[in-house]
C-alpha cells in the first residue's frame, strides 16, 4: 500500500507581496506621484528635442556623430537606417522609443554604477546585492510591470520603471567585475603614497576598470531597447505600440516594420556605445600595445 500523500501548507508568498505594494501605495503615493511627474515630464521633454526637427536634419546629425565616434561605416549606416525608418513613416514612434530607453538607461547607470562600486569594495554589500540582481535577471519582465502599474497606472512611466529594474543587473555586475579586476599593486601604490581612498577610486581603479563599465552599459542598453515592444503593453508608446498592433491584427507589415526600426536603434545605439568604450584610454593604450 502507498503512503497518503503529505501536503504542505499553502505559502501566501503572492498575497504577501500584494499586501507590500498596498501599503507602500496607502504610505508613499506622494513619493510615487513625483517620481512619475519626473520621469513622465523628462521623457516628454526629450521627447519633444527629437521630433522637433525634421527627419532627415536629425538623421544627418545622427550620421555625423556616428561618423565622428566609430567611423563611415556606421556613419552610412545610420543614413541608410534612419532613412529607412523615416520612410516607412515610422519616425515619431521611432523617436519615442528612442527618449523612452534614452531615459531608462540613463537612470539605470546612475543606480547601476555606484551601486557596483560599493559591491566592489564592500564583501558584504556585494553578498546582499548578488541575490536581487539574480532575482531581477531570471524574474519575467511581464511581472515588473504588475507593480509598476500598480504605483504609476497606464503609461509611459511603468514602461521606463519595468525597463530600468529589467536592464539593471549586467551594469552592476561588469561595474564590480571591473573594479575588482583591477591590479592589487596599482592600488597599493597609490595608498603607498598616501592618496586617500576617493583619489585611488576617481584616478586609478574607475580609469582602468571603464573597458568594463563601458560594456556593462552597452548591455543595458541593449536590454532596455529588449523592454520596448513589453513597454507597449503598459500604454508607454513608440515602436513596441507598433509591434503590439501587428500583433494583435495579425498584421504581418506593421510588425516587421516596426521590428525593424527596432533593430535599426539597436545596431546604431550598440556601436555608439561600443566606440566610445574604445576610445577610453585603457582601451586605446590596449590596442596600442596589441598593435606593436
Amino acid at each position: 500500500m502507498r503512503p497518503a500523500d503529505v501536503e504542505l501548507p499553502r505559502i501566501p508568498v503572492g498575497d504577501w507581496f500584494d499586501g507590500l505594494v498596498t501599503w507602500l501605495t496607502d504610505n508613499l503615493g506622494w513619493l510615487f506621484d513625483a517620481i512619475g511627474a519626473a520621469v513622465e515630464g523628462t521623457v516628454d521633454g526629450l521627447t519633444a528635442v527629437l521630433t522637433g526637427p525634421p527627419a532627415l536634419v536629425l538623421t544627418g546629425v545622427f550620421a555625423l556623430l556616428a561618423l565622428f565616434l566609430s567611423g563611415w561605416r556606421l556613419g552610412l549606416f545610420t543614413l541608410l537606417g534612419f532613412g529607412l525608418i523615416d520612410s516607412m513613416e515610422l519616425w515619431e514612434p521611432a523617436m519615442d522609443s528612442l527618449a523612452l530607453v534614452l531615459v531608462s538607461a540613463l537612470v539605470a547607470v546612475v543606480i547601476s554604477i555606484p551601486l557596483g562600486i560599493a559591491a566592489a569594495r564592500n564583501a558584504m554589500v556585494s553578498r546582499a546585492v548578488r541575490p536581487v540582481l539574480d532575482l531581477m535577471q531570471t524574474m519575467p519582465a511581464f511581472v515588473y510591470l504588475i507593480p509598476a502599474i500598480f504605483f504609476f497606472s497606464i503609461g509611459v512611466v511603468p514602461g521606463v520603471v519595468a525597463t530600468v529594474i529589467f536592464a539593471l543587473p549586467p551594469g552592476v555586475r561588469l561595474t564590480e567585475l571591473g573594479i575588482r579586476g583591477v591590479d592589487a599593486e596599482m592600488v597599493e601604490a597609490g595608498e603607498a603614497f598616501g592618496t586617500p581612498p576617493g583619489r585611488i577610486l576617481s584616478r586609478i581603479q574607475i580609469p582602468l576598470a571603464m573597458p568594463s563599465i563601458m560594456a556593462g552599459i552597452n548591455q543595458l542598453i541593449m536590454l532596455s531597447l529588449s523592454m520596448v515592444v513589453i513597454a507597449g503593453m503598459v500604454g508607454a508608446g513608440g515602436l513596441g505600440n507598433e509591434v503590439l498592433e501587428g500583433i494583435q491584427r495579425v498584421d504581418i507589415a506593421q510588425g516587421f516594420e516596426g521590428g525593424l526600426a527596432v533593430v535599426v536603434l539597436a545596431i546604431f545605439l550598440d556601436r555608439l556605445t561600443s566606440a566610445l568604450g574604445d576610445r577610453t584610454a585603457v582601451a586605446r593604450a590596449l590596442a596600442k600595445a596589441s598593435a606593436s
